[in-house]
């Protein structure tokens, strides 16, 4: 109990006898250190004393499905900050290949119990993957939102970048080059951003299914279907990510094709460095501070008891030219 009470003081800069009157429910200890001390107890993994287990944590799940893909740890950053911001910390928990699965994760925050959990890419966006765990925390009344496009019926909150938009500032760019074989590399037949990505881009132009190649979400996985679609005699490609184009520059690298001179590519998301590849990749650009603070704001109002309405809000993504697209070839 001493060396507990040692941990809790040193995290949170109080003195013990102040954490032992938040233990014992005693008073003269404002709420907001109060809540401090409470948070730190969960944060170094002790319980909390059975007359306090009553009340939620707060503490935040904020669940990513990788953190090789720049964009993620980018999301991170800014919807820590903003939970931060609140008197909120931030739980990272992060997949690995045959590592702690989404479910576990999830069944490991409501032990911890979390005032609630953004989801920022997983399996809500994967239309045959398993769902159970999030009707178990809409069964639980635990606050949730999600970041980017998700599977239907879910009832939770969202917070998207516009695909379709997307899209279409990437299309109408390359056609205003002279590209006429426009081509996608997408992700898995059942990746819900993938779908709205693909019905609009066939909306824009023509687009045989050959035209369109799918792809583990990967700097691998982008070389082997961009090299599918260079075969067919594609010029322009359009990435449903960034790690996905790099792939596909590379891939036409590999047929002995200059990028852009022969092949132009465009990325989805803009994440870090991306402006300092060679050539410097021209892609389409998520909105992620205004997404990840709108994120925690729909989040903080369900914690703070109202009424969120179970909506996707859209939002306009920027299509920033840099070096990777140019006129196409002619002959």
């Amino acid at each position: 109990m001493t060396r507990r009470l040692a941990e809790v003081a040193k995290k949170v800069g109080v003195s013990e006898a102040t954490v032992s009157r938040v233990l014992n429910g005693k008073p003269g200890v404002s709420e907001a250190t109060r809540q401090t001390v409470l948070s730190a107890l969960d944060v170094l993994g002790y319980e909390r004393p059975t007359q306090l287990r009553g009340e939620r944590a707060r503490l935040v799940g904020l669940v990513l499905p990788e953190l090789q893909n720049p964009i993620f740890p980018a999301f991170a950053e800014v919807i820590g900050g903003a939970l931060a911001q609140l008197g909120l910390t931030p739980v990272l928990c992060t997949q690995t290949k045959g590592g702690v699965s989404e479910a576990d994760y999830v069944e490991l925050l409501l032990q911890q119990q979390v005032s609630g959990v953004v989801f920022a890419g997983g399996l809500y966006a994967q239309a045959d993957a398993p769902h159970d765990h999030y009707r178990q925390l809409a069964d639980r009344n635990i606050p949730v939102v999600l970041v980017n496009a998700a599977i239907e019926d879910l009832g939770f909150p969202a917070v998207s970048c516009d695909d379709a938009v997307a899209v279409e500032q990437a299309w109408r760019h390359l056609a205003s080059l002279g590209h006429e074989r426009i081509g996608l590399v997408l992700g898995p037949d059942d990746h819900v951003p993938s779908a709205r990505k693909l019905a609009a881009a066939r909306g824009l132009g023509d687009l045989p299914d050959e035209h369109v190649a799918r792809a583990m979400f990967s700097i691998e996985g982008g070389h082997a279907a961009a090299a599918r679609l260079i075969d067919r005699g594609v010029t322009g490609i359009i990435c449903a990510s960034d790690p996905l184009a790099l792939g596909a520059v590379r891939a036409a690298r590999r047929k002995g094709l200059e990028v852009p001179a022969q092949v132009s590519v465009v990325g989805y998301d803009d994440s870090a460095f991306m402006n300092c590849t060679e050539p410097p990749l021209t892609t389409v650009r998520q909105p992620i501070e205004a997404m990840g603070r709108a994120a925690v704001d729909l989040l903080n109002a369900q914690i703070a008891g109202a009424s969120v309405t179970p909506e996707e809000l859209l939002f306009e993504p920027e299509l920033v030219v840099r070096g990777s697209t140019a006129q196409a070839a002619r002959g």
